[in-house]
C-alpha cells in the first residue's frame, strides 16, 4: 500500500498546497505537561484555513485534477470540515462545489460552506443517505467527487501536517491523531514512516464510535456506531485508509465523552485556544493513559477548531 503514496508524493503535495494553506504553529503548555506527565507538542490545525486540517487534503486533491474535470465542479459528502475545505478549494480554483451534509451538521460548518459559495444538499445523518444523495448530485452535475478520506490525494495532503510537525519537533517518542474515516491518521502514519520512523503512531478514538479499535482487533473494517460528542469522527474507515492504519498504527486508545469534554476544556483554559471536540480526543487519550506516555515527547495533531458555541457551552454548564 505504501508504494501508492511515496515520500516524494508527500513532499510534492506540500509544495503544491503551500500557497493555499497556513504553516500552523506548534504550541506547548507547562501546566498541561505537568498534568499529563509528559512533554506535549500540539500541532495547531485549528488555526488552519477553514479551521481544520481538511484544507490540506482537499486542496491537494483539487489541484491534482485535470482542468476539464475542474470545470464541472467538485462534490463531496461531509459533516462539516471537509465540506468547507472542498467549497474553499472550488472557490479558489474558480469552479462550483456541491456539498451533501447531514441535517444534523453544526450550523457553524454549514455557514462556512455557504460562505465559500458551496451549494448544500441536506440529508439524513446516515452514511447510506449521504452516499445516495451524493450519487444523485454527481449524476446531475457531472462534478468530480472528492471523498472526505478514502482518496489517496486527500490522504497525501493530510500527511503534510505531520511532516511539518517532525520538521520542528525532533525525536518525538509518539505522535497521536484522532481517527474517524482515517484520512488524517493514515496520512500521519505514512509521514511518520518516511520522516520520523522511530516515532510510534497512536490513534485516539471516541468510545462511542470505536470502529477503528474494533477493526484493528478483527482485521476487517467494522461499522461505526456514531454516538459521541466528537461529531467529526463518527464514520467508519475506508478501504484505502484501513490498510495503511493496519500496517503503521501501533495502538488505538478510546476515550469517553466526559474525558473528551474535560480535555477540550483544559485546552481552552490553559492553552487559551479553541478546539472542537474531535481535536480534544488525542489529549484525552494521553491523560487517560498517563503511565504509557510518562516523561516522553509526544506530538499531538489538533485537528480543528470549528465549534458550535451554543452546543459546547451547554456541555460545559
Amino acid at each position: 500500500m505504501d508504494q501508492l503514496i511515496s515520500k516524494r508524493d508527500i513532499e510534492a503535495a506540500h509544495e503544491r498546497i503551500q500557497p493555499y494553506i497556513h504553516h500552523t504553529p506548534i504550541l506547548t503548555s507547562q501546566s498541561i505537561n505537568e498534568q499529563a506527565g509528559c512533554s506535549l507538542y500540539f500541532k495547531c490545525e485549528n488555526f488552519q484555513k477553514v479551521g481544520a486540517f481538511k484544507a490540506r487534503g482537499a486542496m491537494n486533491a483539487a489541484l491534482s485534477l485535470p482542468p476539464e474535470q475542474l470545470t464541472k465542479g467538485l462534490a463531496t459528502h461531509s459533516s462539516g470540515n471537509h465540506a468547507q475545505a472542498i467549497a474553499r478549494a472550488a472557490q479558489i480554483l474558480g469552479t462550483k462545489s456541491y456539498i451533501v451534509m447531514p441535517h444534523t451538521a453544526p450550523e457553524i460548518k454549514k455557514r462556512g460552506v455557504r460562505g465559500y459559495g458551496g451549494i448544500i444538499y441536506e440529508c439524513e445523518p446516515t452514511l447510506t443517505a449521504r452516499e445516495q444523495t451524493l450519487a444523485t448530485v454527481v449524476k446531475e452535475t457531472g462534478a468530480t467527487e472528492i471523498h472526505p478520506f478514502n482518496n489517496y490525494e486527500v490522504i497525501t495532503g493530510q500527511a503534510t501536517a505531520a511532516k511539518e510537525l517532525f520538521e520542528e519537533a525532533k525525536n518525538l517518542d509518539a505522535i497521536l491523531a484522532p481517527v474517524g474515516g482515517g484520512g488524517l491518521l493514515s496520512g500521519t502514519a505514512l509521514a511518520t514512516s518516511y520522516f520520523s520512523s522511530d516515532t510510534a503512531v497512536i490513534a485516539a478514538e471516541p468510545a462511542g464510535s470505536d470502529d477503528a479499535f474494533r477493526s484493528l482487533q478483527s482485521g476487517k473494517i467494522e461499522l461505526a456506531q456514531s454516538q459521541s460528542v466528537a461529531d467529526g469522527l463518527l464514520t467508519s474507515l475506508g478501504n484505502k485508509t484501513f490498510p495503511i492504519i493496519k500496517k503503521h498504527v501501533q495502538k488505538v486508545i478510546t476515550v469517553s465523552d466526559p474525558e473528551i469534554i474535560s480535555a477540550m476544556r483544559l485546552m481552552w483554559e490553559r492553552l487559551k485556544i479553541i478546539i472542537e471536540p474531535s481535536a480534544a480526543v488525542p489529549l484525552a487519550a494521553v491523560l487517560k493513559s498517563r503511565e504509557k506516555f510518562y516523561r516522553k515527547k509526544i506530538g499531538v495533531i489538533l485537528s480543528g477548531g470549528n465549534v458550535d458555541l451554543e452546543k459546547i457551552l451547554k456541555l460545559f454548564s
